[in-house]
């Protein structure tokens, strides 16, 4: 056994003795093993891995290589003194299966495998008593096993994103539960057990194929935040109005006629119900709903606004685009938190379309009717090009009002050229076209570099970033999370506004070099890589990065001088196999790590 761990580990291309498999998966360094020793944590995250080599589930029953290779090494590596994994990040790798020996890891407390092509789960999972955090989303599973139901401490369950038509009936047994995410799969009905989620908070049933939702989600009384959003919902179960902890409820894109009545909702504070056929807003539904700050009621077929809408004095968010509507109450200009109104779409024939524009604008004009105490001006502009949305074909508010050109969630290799056709004049300035199959970044983004500041390209295939987005000068904000990408070219350089990366879940073994030379950094998220050092002097030129992220990467030390960045609010260094800081100095947060390394800088 040592001496196949020994090939294995100095890279022989041939299995070990006694192993009949013709070829093992990429290596796993010994020295990453030694240190899951010593941390409990180990993260093969993004490794190409078809298979676990069997000596990640063994790490704490086999006798290390290294005790039998030296038997003189010091106190500090006694191996059989060193910590059970409690954590084993397996995402974005090939794997098919997983083994039944995830068994032999009974210590473990968070178990992530997202982003595979996994078919099914071992049985063996309902061992894992301790496990609490469980990411199985974005992979093939057409079926979870019974035996996860066996897992008396799972707070948190993620399976979106796979093949499931239905779930365990008995998924109500996960006690401890408090979030859940079964989006995007097949599902057209929800166990009734889930009434007994009495500690659930978070629950996103979106994109399934739901007709109804059972009633008995009203015993649910932690829940907070519920997203409905894609199913295909005509009404929502009255006790739902019971569910007194709620405070985000989505059920965008659905077939809903009417809003729900929330009597009891009292701290509901986002309502979304966008994307349906509403036709009427009743007053006394508007009246129950007095902690709303987002109401979102755009794309339905809405005809007028109730004077009782001023009943909403929390109101920030008021999103009326592409509906019906004709006239508007005047004292909605006397909501007074509001901040984004959205009118986009509508036939309003006595207000200036270049009213619509703007938020404050539009409601300094209605209060300055209310004083006027007249019905609306005698003028009457010429009509708009605005259209019914149930005239029009193809829906531009999102490009004309909220300036956002949005393909995202489509599966698709490849932007289609009338998406960028759509946008004609107007200046588009955020993009989001995340979670597609995309290559490369669109040649056509470079159309958008006078206005585009935000652009959105997470969770795509994309292996090398081109010239194309680095014409993009007015960049500030980047996404470009799980991805493939392993480098950042040079002439990112150039985009001197940019305050926000998202790295995470890419394949970097190095600290991107070229994000020490961007001045306006404010925010590096670069979690769940391979990154195995940091340059703390050029980091530290970076006078307002607020945020860096570098979490579960393989960084082997933190050096102290790490510590001069004192413009850091929040430093995460959770999940790296260095043994200082300690973890019990990381959980008592970002100013106090900072001290310890500064205090640890050679006088």
């Amino acid at each position: 056994m040592a001496a196949a761990r020994r090939a294995r580990a100095g890279g022989g291309g041939g299995a070990g003795p006694g192993f009949g498999r013709a070829a093992e998966p990429p290596a796993v360094p010994q020295g990453l093993l030694r240190l899951a020793r010593r941390s409990g944590q180990l993260n093969l995250a993004g490794r190409g891995l078809t298979h676990v080599p069997e000596h990640v589930w063994r790490i704490n029953l086999d006798t290390p290589e290294e005790a039998q290779q030296n038997l003189s090494f010091g106190a500090a590596d006694r191996w059989w003194e060193q910590t059970d994994l409690t954590k084993l990040i397996l995402a974005s790798n090939k794997l098919q299966s997983l083994s039944e020996d995830v068994q032999l890891l009974p210590a473990l407390t968070m178990l992530d495998v997202h982003d595979n092509q996994l078919t099914s789960l071992p049985s063996a999972l309902g061992q894992l008593e301790n496990l609490q955090k469980l990411d199985v989303s974005h992979n093939k599973l057409r079926s979870l096993p019974e035996e996860l139901l066996q897992l008396p401490h799972l707070r948190s369950l993620l399976v979106q994103h796979n093949e499931l038509s239905q779930l365990p009936e008995g998924l109500g047994q996960l006690l401890s539960l408090e979030e859940l995410d079964v989006s995007n799969n097949q599902l057209t009905a929800i166990p009734t057990s889930f009434a007994l989620l009495v500690n659930l908070v978070r629950l996103n049933l979106a994109c399934n194929q739901l007709k109804e939702l059972p009633a008995d989600l009203s015993a649910m009384k932690s829940l907070r935040q519920l997203d409905c959003t894609k199913n295909y919902l005509e009404t929502v179960p009255p006790k739902l109005a019971t569910m007194a902890s709620l405070e985000q409820l989505y059920l965008r894109k659905n077939k809903l006629r009417s809003l729900p009545e929330l009597p009891s909702c009292k701290l509901l504070k986002e309502l979304h119900a966008g994307e349906n056929q509403i036709e009427i807003l009743n007053a006394e539904n508007l009246k129950q709903l007095s902690s709303l700050c987002v109401l979102e009621l755009r794309d339905n077929k809405i005809k007028a606004v109730p004077e009782e809408i001023t009943v909403l004095q929390k109101l920030e968010r008021l999103d009326l685009a592409n509906n019906d509507i004709s006239r508007l109450p005047y004292t909605l200009g006397n909501l007074p938190q509001l901040k984004f109104l959205a009118l986009e779409g509508n036939p309003l024939r006595t207000i200036r379309r270049d009213l619509l524009q703007g938020t404050q604008e539009l409601l300094k004009y209605l209060r300055s009717k209310i004083q006027d105490d007249g019905p609306g001006p005698n003028e009457e502009p010429p009509v708009t090009a605005m259209t019914l949305p149930s005239q029009s074909k193809v829906n531009i508010h999102a490009i004309t009002t909220l300036k956002l050109l949005e393909y995202s969630d489509k599966q698709a290799a490849a932007i289609p050229e009338a998406v960028f056709d759509a946008v004609g004049a107007n200046p588009v300035t955020a993009v989001n076209f995340s979670k597609n199959q995309l290559r490369e970044i669109p040649p056509r983004l470079v159309e958008l570099k006078d206005s585009v500041c935000d652009v959105s390209l997470g969770f795509n295939k994309i292996s090398s970033i081109s010239s194309e987005l680095c014409l993009l000068q007015k960049l500030t904000h980047l996404d470009l999370r799980n991805n493939f990408l392993t480098a950042l070219p040079e002439e990112m350089e150039a985009l001197k506004r940019l305050h926000t990366i998202n790295l995470a879940f890419n394949r970097f073994k190095v600290f991107p070099s070229v994000l020490y030379h961007l001045p306006a950094l404010e925010n590096i998220l670069l979690s769940n890589n391979q990154v195995g050092s940091i340059d703390p002097v050029q980091l530290k030129g970076l006078d307002k990065l607020g945020t860096l992220d570098l979490q579960n990467n393989d960084l082997l030390q933190v050096p102290p001088e790490l510590g001069n960045c004192e413009n850091l609010r929040s430093l995460l260094l959770e999940g790296n196999p260095f043994r200082t800081p300690r973890a019990a100095v990381l959980a008592k947060g970002t100013a106090a790590v900072l001290e310890y390394l500064r205090s640890r800088i050679p006088s």
